[in-house]
């Protein structure tokens, strides 16, 4: 949503990288030729920040930097109807390997809680993108339920081999049976999710740092604050 501030109506989007950041940026320079009205704008990797103000309006905002801003939030979802549609139709094609990001935060630690999952076909196409929300919990607890819930996702896509990325190194060694488990309260969920590899032919384990693990983090953040109607924060890892 738009807000108006002292230096304008100003927003915040948010991209996967800088790269879809960069085409975004271009598609509203297109648009500020349209309208002749320019934007005060700052970009840091993905994030893209808008101020639009009328300096002939005294420096207020006006109905034309409405306008733009109307156009901008236009070509937002045109992309996400598009992105949408193209995930649709990789969600009906049969897919033999899939990749599986899993990641899960608490804020309290026990605290309200998340998890989040990302499935994407050989390319990185992502095909599932998920949230959810898990109440009072602990971070090892979102992080197994993460990982527990992608699985499941893609068994109904009728998956046969998956290869998962988590940043938990907990999780990874425990399920490649490196590390014992220690806490009894994980191993209920542990259990579900060995029982749960029976369905496929193959399942990998990788850990990966924090930074290759920014989507399935973002599912968690998104998930959490929708839950408790609060800004956009970091969890606890």
């Amino acid at each position: 949503m738009w807000q108006e501030t002292k230096h304008g109506l100003y927003k915040q989007f948010n991209f996967r990288d800088f790269r879809e950041a960069w085409g975004f940026m271009l598609q509203v320079a297109e648009i500020a030729e349209r309208y002749h009205h320019y934007p005060r704008w700052e970009n840091e990797w993905s994030v893209v920040q808008i101020w639009l103000i009328s300096h002939e309006a005294g420096g207020n905002v006006s109905d034309k930097d409405r306008e733009v801003a109307q156009a901008i939030d236009s070509l937002i979802a045109e992309e996400k109807q598009e992105a949408a549609d193209e995930r649709a139709a990789n969600l009906r094609m049969p897919h033999e390997k899939l990749k599986l990001y899993g990641d899960g935060g608490s804020r309290g630690n026990p605290g309200p809680s998340a998890s989040g999952f990302i499935l994407l076909d050989m390319d990185d196409n992502v095909l599932v993108d998920k949230g959810v929300y898990l109440g009072i919990t602990t971070n090892n607890q979102a992080e197994y339920t993460a990982l527990k819930l992608g699985l499941e996702e893609a068994r109904k896509l009728g998956t046969k081999e998956v290869d998962v990325y988590m940043d938990s190194l907990l999780v990874i060694n425990q399920m490649k049976g490196i590390f014992k488990i220690k806490n009894r309260d994980l191993w209920p969920i542990h259990d579900a999710i060995k029982e749960l590899l029976k369905d496929f032919r193959h399942v990998s384990f990788t850990h990966v740092p924090r930074e290759l693990n920014k989507l399935a983090d973002a599912a968690v953040n998104r998930a959490m604050d929708e839950e408790l109607g609060i800004a956009h924060t970091k969890t606890t890892a």
